[in-house]
Order: structure tokens, then C-alpha cells, then sequence
């Protein structure tokens, strides 16, 4: 039987059981379009209509199903813009299969999984900043394809994201047989222009062919900077459909950018759709102890045969803050500043070596860490006391106290404030402001005590 003659029947059923107004708003406009493998495929034209369709009328659907065909079927619901992706991603399909076998193709071109060996998890440094990124990182090395796919890390420039999609990389290579692939999307538009260049012959089989082995056959597709797309609309499309294919076959995917998907404005909603479906994580810039440890590990793993001293270290962590890059710079142009000179490293020497990476004229710990300490010096406790998870009064009171100061005395945000307090949530930081401002208000003593801290701070 003819599909509409089919779906005319059935619905001419169902319209038997609904009042008017039921039917014209649930099924009117409804089609039935394909019926395979069990499964009848209907069409509707709004999303709200496949979940209610589904919770509300299923059963009738199902009974009039079957007293018209003698059968019972799967039903999916499927908006109309959901059967043109699936028909573009099978047209893409099928144009790969056909040139295929077309064409004679090297089978011993190997394909560079372009990984850099030294970015490893090991050689990694973990602190408040990056934790949660590190945590998922290793999660999908260690179980590519089958948790969190894909995978979406998302930060400013200089944060370590290359670092983290290397050391996953790297990781899998060593420990399984899967074949990986690290590319930039720089390259991916690179290779996907070649492929729709004509050659010689007048055709470009070959390089479609390299191109779908290169990105399709691969068990792990790691893609760094994702937001060079923006503009690109049929790479973006390419790029859709290699996703997809991917997907589909449980292959991990991990995709970086320096903005979250949802900022990701000029890329197609439907990919951007698609970078939700993991998990997106975050790296902030790394706090003043993160630096140092970056610094310490640094020099350690470099073997630059000079030694450099705990408070040239504090003040290169201290002062230059803005990305691990700057850090690592800062530490090669030290000591190859101190080679030149043919002076020892000095906190002097630093100073006017770094003066080009400073962000302050001044030398001190970044505020965040001046008033911690001078707030944990009133309250006769530790800095470490204020980052620690310790609830009791002595310890909760002046930490809110510290973050309260910090939101009014920086422009440092909360999501910031909370890292450097031991990683709590920004609500956290938010909470604690509230309820101090609240207190200054009608509690002169704690007034007091705040703007004496005030003035050390000054």
C-alpha cells in the first residue's frame, strides 16, 4: 500500500478517538515517511509535537497501527530538518563508497598522527585552575568512544588545552592499538579546499579518497581550535558530516576553542548542538600556586644549568600571570638573559631581565594572595586555612571575610575569587560577599574590623 494512502488510513482512525481539536493540533500535519526494520518513521512539524505525540497518543497510534497493517511497529517522531541531515550525511556516504571503489588507492600511505611526545599527562601540571579538565581528560584517555564524546575543552590562549589534547592523545597511542589523529582546524579547512580541487585529469577522487581515510578512519579525532571555522560554511558542513560518521561509530572526538559552544556564534547551531552532547569542560589561568609549581617543573624538566632562586620564582609567579606561555618565556629569556650577562640569577637581575613580562611596576603577590595573608595574619590562622575545606567558625568567618574583600578591592570575578579559595564554586564566593555586606550593616564592631584589614591591605 501507497505510504499517504497508508497514513490517510490510519489517521482517519484515529481522528475516530479525538475530539476536533485534538487531531487538527496533534496530527493535521503530520506525514508518514518511511516504514523499515520495524520501525515506522513519522513526521511532525514541531518539536514539542514528538514528545507529546509519544507520552499522549502512543497507544492509539500503536492500535491503529496495527488494525490497519496486521503489524506492530517502532514508532520514531522526526522533524522535517532531521530528515534532511540524515539524507545529507547518506548522500555523503554513499559519494565516498562510489569513489571508493572507483579508485585505486595507496593502502601503505601512512597518515602522521601528528601528537607532540613530550605533552603528556605526566609533564602536566595539575592545580584549582584546570582539575576538572585534567579529571575528564584522563577519563576519555583511558576510555576513548565510550564516555564523554566529544569531548569540548575551552579556555583563553596559553592555558594548557593543547597540552591536556596531547597528553590524551599520546596516552592512547601507548596504551591500545586505536589510531589517533591531532589536527588543527587550520588544516582541516587546508585539506577539505585540496579535496575540491580538480587535478590533471580533471577529477579529484584521489584526494577525497586521502581525505576520508585521514579523518574517517580513525579511532580518535582530536581538532584544536575549532573556532577558526567561523565563516567557513561548507568546511563547517564537511566538518558536520565527518562528526557525524564519527559519532555514529562510537569514535572519541575531542574539539578545542577558546569559547564555550554556546559562545560560538558563528558556527552552525547544529554543530554547536553537537559540541554539548559530552562534555564541555573549562581551564581558567592558573593561580599564584599553580605558578609556581608550573615554574618549579619547568626549570626542573629543562636542566638549564642554572639555578634559580625560591624568590625569583615567587616574583616571576607573583608578577606575571596572564598565561603558561608568558611563564615558560619569562624562564628562557631569564636565563638567557643571566647567560649573557655572565651574572648569577638575582631577584635585581630578574626584575630587569622580566621588566618586558611584568604586568605591575611593583613587586608583590598578585591581591588575591596579599589579602589572604593579611586577613589570615588578623585572624591568626594560615593562607592555607582560607583555601582549605575546614567549616568551623574560626576558619569559615574570615574566609567570607576574605572573599568579601577580594570581590570589593579587585576586579578579579567570582568563578576567579573561588579558585583561588581552594576551588570553591563562584556561588560560594557569591553567598559569602552577600552575607558580610549584609552584617557591615548593622554589626559596627565587624565594620571596624574590616577597615582596619582595609588599610593593611593599602
Amino acid at each position: 500500500m501507497d505510504k499517504v494512502v497508508l497514513w490517510q488510513s490510519i489517521l482517519d482512525k484515529i481522528k475516530a478517538e479525538l475530539n476536533s481539536l485534538s487531531f487538527q493540533t496533534w496530527f493535521e500535519e503530520t506525514e508518514l515517511y518511511k516504514i523499515e526494520n520495524g520501525v515506522a518513521q513519522i513526521i511532525v512539524p514541531y518539536a514539542i509535537h514528538k514528545q507529546h505525540l509519544a507520552l499522549k497518543y502512543k497507544d492509539i497510534i500503536d492500535k491503529c497501527f496495527q488494525e490497519v497493517t496486521n503489524s506492530s511497529y517502532e514508532l520514531e517522531f522526526l522533524l522535517k530538518s532531521e530528515i534532511e541531515e540524515e539524507k545529507e550525511s547518506t548522500e555523503i556516504v554513499e559519494k565516498f563508497k562510489t569513489e571508493e571503489k572507483t579508485v585505486s588507492r595507496e593502502e601503505d600511505i601512512p597518515i602522521s598522527n601528528n601528537l607532540i611526545p613530550k605533552y603528556t599527562f605526566d609533564t602536566f601540571v595539575v592545580g584549582n585552575s584546570n582539575r576538572f579538565a585534567h579529571a575528564a581528560a584522563l577519563a576519555v584517555a583511558e576510555n576513548p568512544g565510550k564516555i564523554y564524546n566529544p569531548l569540548f575543552i575551552y579556555g583563553n590562549s596559553g592555558l594548557g588545552k593543547t597540552h591536556l589534547m596531547h597528553a590524551i592523545g599520546n596516552y592512547i597511542v601507548k596504551n591500545s592499538d586505536k589510531r589517533v589523529l591531532y589536527i588543527t582546524s587550520e588544516q582541516f579547512v587546508t585539506d577539505f579546499v585540496a579535496m575540491n580541487k580538480k587535478d590533471d585529469n580533471g577529477t579529484n577522487f584521489n584526494y577525497v579518497d586521502f581525505f576520508k581515510r585521514k579523518y574517517r578512519d580513525v579511532d580518535v579525532l582530536i581538532i584544536d581550535d575549532i573556532q577558526y571555522l567561523s565563516g567557513a560554511t561548507e568546511t563547517q558542513k564537511e566538518f558536520f558530516h565527518t562528526f557525524n560518521s564519527l559519532y555514529e561509530g562510537n569514535k572519541q572526538i575531542i574539539i578545542s576553542s577558546d569559547s564555550s559552544p554556546e559562545d560560538l556564534k558563528k558556527l552552525e547551531d547544529r554543530l554547536r548542538t553537537r559540541f554539548c552532547w559530552g562534555l564541555p569542560v573549562d581551564i581558567f589561568p592558573p593561580d599564584f600556586e599553580l605558578r609556581i609549581e608550573i615554574i618549579k617543573k619547568k626549570i626542573a624538566g629543562e636542566q638549564l644549568g642554572k639555578e634559580i632562586p625560591d624568590d625569583v620564582i615567587e616574583y616571576m609567579a607573583s608578577n606575571i600571570s596572564g598565561n603558561i606561555r608568558n611563564l615558560e618565556g619569562s624562564i628562557t629569556r631569564l636565563v638567557a638573559y643571566s647567560t649573557i650577562m655572565g651574572a648569577e640569577i638575582t631577584l635585581p637581575l630578574a626584575i630587569e631581565a622580566l621588566k618586558d613580562y611584568i604586568n605591575k611596576g611593583s613587586y608583590e603577590k598578585n591581591d588575591i594572595n596579599k589579602i589572604q595573608k593579611i586577613v589570615a595574619e588578623h585572624f591568626q590562622i594560615s593562607p592555607e586555612d582560607l583555601k582549605s575545606k575546614k567549616r568551623s567558625a574560626n576558619i569559615s568567618f574570615p574566609r567570607q571575610i576574605a572573599m568579601y574583600l577580594c570581590r570589593k578591592l579587585t576586579d578579579e570575578s567570582f568563578p576567579k575569587i573561588g579558585i583561588e579559595f581552594g576551588g570553591k564554586d563562584h556561588s560560594t564566593v557569591m553567598h559569602s560577599c552577600d552575607k558580610i555586606e549584609r552584617e557591615i550593616k548593622h554589626n559596627k564592631e565587624l565594620a571596624k574590623t574590616i577597615d582596619k584589614i582595609q588599610q593593611e591591605i593599602h
